[in-house]
């Protein structure tokens, strides 16, 4: 009976700094899409694809030093080196789903897009609930939360799917790719969080796995250019043009990795089935950056209009059902299962594991910052600086004062939800 009150308040411990993450995540994921815009510039979806992950690359070695040293990171890895595969594995998976979400934003915009591929909540709370039991023993309540909040999300993406079909503006021709595309982005998506997961519940500190996941997107992105954007001679290798255009996809990968890292965390804490729902609230933000800065309804008819709104409305209610399902002490054993199978099977501390849920008094940090953290923020700084000077404002319509007062939203959120992960847990 011990155990099981020790399970259960270390779960619903953080409970709510997991929603305060999910909810952050939302927020950045959202504006990180928003440079995808260049596809509009003339380069192809490989190349942005990959300036991203290069972007994504810099900033994921950058802020786990920051937040942890490099010290910390590598201990963590040494200690979990069984799940720096599956990390590289999920960073693959990342890269051809964002690949095809460039895809999806050049053939339906930013606005159609993102509610399509945010089913993938459907897929992650199907991969939840079958191989880590996180709706084994829920209420009924529960799972009415859960079903009718992924019923929701499926009829706003098919209501989306149909107003983009229909539509006259200028992506009507391509709208039936731009949909497929998203929809493969939304499986791989939903697929990708398995080894998320796994590794959470071994107790690898997501600051650690993100480290190695960059590999895998890195890795992938180039495949994907030398095999189908041309080889060494792709034009993202040798066009004199864009390397004006480089630090705006860098500053993407940077934003969207400062929403994977409030993602990861969410995940930790809330599950597959939760977090995912929850941060999918980038839908909103992503129709916020696509409506107001870039003015993608500014021609649509009432009709379309309607249904976008119709259907972002209809799936970020039902993101929110899922995400308001809290465990019990039924779903929390069975999770605690899964979680002992992964220790036993590879060999692992129980009660450490378990206690990186409510991080207690934990405080495994090795002492002191390293010589590599130091050269590794300077570098990546200077990279960015180096890509800011050569920068210009693409010559895209953007409506200014929107544009600041969304990056304002991202800083407090930033600051917000930041401070309550710190506070909580300490990035653990």
């Amino acid at each position: 009976m011990s155990t099981t009150r020790n399970v259960n308040a270390s779960f619903r411990s953080v409970h709510g700094v997991g929603v305060a993450c999910g909810l952050a995540a939302g927020v950045w994921l959202g504006a990180a899409e928003a440079p995808t815009k260049l596809v509009n510039s003339g380069l192809s979806p490989f190349a942005i694809s990959l300036c991203m992950v290069a972007g994504v690359f810099t900033a994921r070695w950058t802020l786990p030093t920051l937040l942890k040293g490099t010290r910390y990171v590598f201990a963590d890895l040494a200690l979990n080196r069984h799940l720096i595969l599956n990390a590289i594995l999920a960073g693959m998976l990342w890269a051809v789903a964002n690949t095809l979400t460039v895809f999806a934003i050049r053939d339906v915009g930013l606005t159609i897009a993102f509610p399509l591929w945010n089913a993938n909540s459907l897929v992650g709370i199907f991969w939840g609930r079958v191989l880590f039991g996180e709706l084994k023993g829920a209420s009924a309540k529960t799972l009415a939360k859960v079903l009718l909040g992924a019923l929701a999300i499926v009829i706003a993406a098919v209501l989306l799917g149909f107003s983009t079909i229909h539509s006259s503006g200028p992506h009507a021709p391509r709208a039936v790719a731009g949909i497929l595309a998203a929809a493969g982005a939304s499986l791989l998506w939903g697929t990708m969080y398995i080894p998320y997961r796994k590794a959470y519940i071994s107790g690898m500190n997501p600051l650690s796995f993100v480290t190695v996941f960059t590999l895998g997107e890195l890795v992938t992105c180039f495949a994907l250019v030398l095999a189908l954007d041309g080889g060494t001679h792709a034009a993202v290798f040798h066009s004199p043009d864009i390397k004006h255009l480089i630090f705006w996809l860098f500053l993407g990968g940077f934003v969207w990795v400062i929403g994977d890292l409030f993602q990861q965390f969410a995940t930790k804490y809330l599950g597959i089935g939760r977090a995912i729902p929850l941060s999918n609230t980038n839908q909103l933000w992503g129709l916020a950056w696509g409506a107001l800065v870039f003015g993608e309804l500014a021609h649509a008819d009432a009709t379309h209009r309607l249904l976008v709104v119709a259907g972002s409305v209809v799936m970020i209610l039902g993101a929110l059902a899922v995400s308001t399902a809290v465990a019990g002490e039924r779903e929390n054993s069975s999770t605690n299962q899964a979680l002992l199978r992964e220790c036993n099977r590879y060999g692992l501390d129980y009660n450490r594991v378990l206690a990186t849920y409510g991080r207690s008094d934990l405080d495994d940090d090795p002492a002191g910052r390293s010589i590599w953290d130091y050269a590794i923020v300077f570098g990546a700084s200077a990279v960015f600086f180096y890509l800011g000077v050569n920068a210009r404002v693409p010559a895209l319509a953007m409506q200014f004062t929107w544009l600041w007062a969304l990056g304002a939203v991202l800083v407090a959120t930033a600051l917000l939800a930041g401070y309550a992960l710190w506070k909580a847990t300490r990035f653990s």
